[in-house]
């Protein structure tokens, strides 16, 4: 029966394990989707009578629309999560995500409709905010709930391995209707196709998510009627500390991210004049290689423990900025290609180990609520205004007599600042690497004390 049970169990982790990380995939593939388009062809289509940098503040302005919206979700979505549970919830995010995207598809652009276009955009854009927003707490405690102790980094890590998927995917989408539509049929209508596809991954993606279980820690926390009534309240109320490191240490992981994934579109084709497609291939090529790295750092956290590998990967990004716009600078075809396909090691030193380093910070019954909670807030001053940050900073225009200082420079001092500022933050989060999370926080013995006792196997 032992046997049977453990069997059982590990068929579900991969489960779990796979339903994570493919929907998850599917998610980022509809939000990444939005942020290459806006960096390639949404400033012409809807603002072709403004000024290009102040069109290009614009759709970067309808791109933050979705990061405001993200922690809205998280608040909607983790009350739901620690109420009834990571599975139905994770499936309503699915179905959130996965219209929106299809529906911007068809937006008619200014040449039809006039500013509505835009309107509709921006509807739509926080639509899949919301979305996102309630997406990432849950498929991470899908995995990280089935999963051992020992292995929390690493497991927590594969729904992350869902964002160098998307990214994937949907710049390669892109790319393809690029070649097969050309310049003109691109900007017309071959940037439509990839949103179309994305209501058969959701239909993918929905299909792997039926099959899995709840997870056994909150089948626990049902049986034991320790459900939280108002559990985001509660979550606010008890770990608001958390919830804030927790938004600070992404600083340097996310605001870079999104500079290097869609502001670069718009700095190698507009400021440096290389071709889209150069661009594209450069991304896609440093998506792939986070295949590997986002796994393996979760791993080696598992072994050196979840601070110490994210405060490494926090100072490589703090000088990271440096050698990227550096190596831009050159307009050498080949130190750009290394620049943009290294360009995500320094974030999956500290994406990696996020997902398990954030989660564990609360305790089980408020986990979907305080993870969702302090991960999206960070997209509000981090991921949102990122691009909008670097546009100013280097194009203008001044805001505050900040902005066009017409050099890349200013832009790595930004990145530098999030480090500085993550690097504080990580360094208040207690470290529950090897803690025992199947149990209450409230109910185990002081922290001193848990640190040395024997832990259960299971977590």
């Amino acid at each position: 029966m032992a046997v049977t049970a453990a069997v059982d169990e590990r068929r579900q982790l991969r489960r779990a394990v796979v339903a994570s990380t493919v929907g998850t995939s599917i998610e980022w593939y509809d939000f990444f989707l939005y942020s290459t388009a806006t960096g390639l062809v949404f400033a012409k289509l809807f603002f072709p009578k403004s000024d290009p940098v102040v069109a290009t503040l614009n759709v970067f302005l309808i791109y933050a629309v979705g990061f405001i919206a993200r922690p809205i979700g998280a608040a909607i979505f983790g009350h739901y999560g620690d109420r009834i549970g990571r599975k139905a919830t994770l499936i309503a995010t699915l179905l959130l995500m996965g219209v929106a995207t299809f529906l911007i598809g068809f937006v008619p652009s200014y040449a039809s409709i006039g500013i509505w276009g835009a309107v509709l955009l921006v509807v739509l854009r926080f639509i899949q905010g919301v979305g996102v927003g309630g997406e990432w707490g849950g498929s991470v405690l899908l995995s990280m709930e089935w999963g051992h102790k020992g292995r929390r980094g690493l497991i927590a890590s594969w729904p992350q391995f869902g964002v160098p998927v998307g990214l994937f995917l949907a710049n390669g989408a892109l790319l393809i209707m690029s070649n097969l539509a050309g310049p003109a049929g691109f900007a017309n209508w071959g940037w439509r196709v990839p949103f179309y596809f994305s209501i058969v991954l959701v239909a993918v993606g929905l299909y792997v998510r039926l099959r899995v279980l709840e997870t056994p820690l909150f089948q626990r926390l049902l049986e034991a009627k320790r459900i939280e009534p108002t559990p985001v309240l509660e979550v606010i109320r008890r770990n608001w500390k958390e919830i804030l490191q927790s938004a600070f240490l992404r600083l340097s992981e996310q605001a870079p991210f999104y500079i290097f994934t869609a502001y670069v579109f718009t700095y190698g084709t507009t400021v440096l004049k290389q071709p889209r497609n150069f661009v594209l291939y450069a991304v896609l090529a440093a998506s792939v290689l986070s295949f590997f790295s986002i796994p393996l750092f979760g791993y080696v956290s598992d072994r050196i423990g979840r601070k110490r590998m994210y405060m490494a990967g926090v100072a490589v990004m703090g000088v990271w900025g440096f050698i990227y716009f550096g190596l831009l600078d050159t307009k050498v075809a080949a130190l750009m290609f290394i620049a943009i396909f290294l360009s995500l090691i320094p974030h999956d030193m500290q994406y990696g180990p996020q997902a398990a380093l954030i989660a564990e910070s609360f305790t089980g019954r408020l986990r979907y609520s305080g993870a969702s909670l302090g991960y999206q807030l960070a997209s509000v001053i981090a991921g949102g205004p990122a691009p909008l940050i670097a546009t100013t900073l280097f194009a203008g225009p001044k805001f505050l007599g900040i902005g066009a200082y017409k050099t890349s420079l200013a832009i790595a001092l930004y990145i530098l600042v999030c480090a500085v500022i993550s690097f504080i933050a990580v360094s208040m989060v207690r470290d529950r690497s090897k803690q025992d999370i199947s149990a209450e926080y409230d109910e185990q013995p002081s922290v001193a004390r848990v640190a040395v006792a024997p832990q259960p196997t299971q977590a």
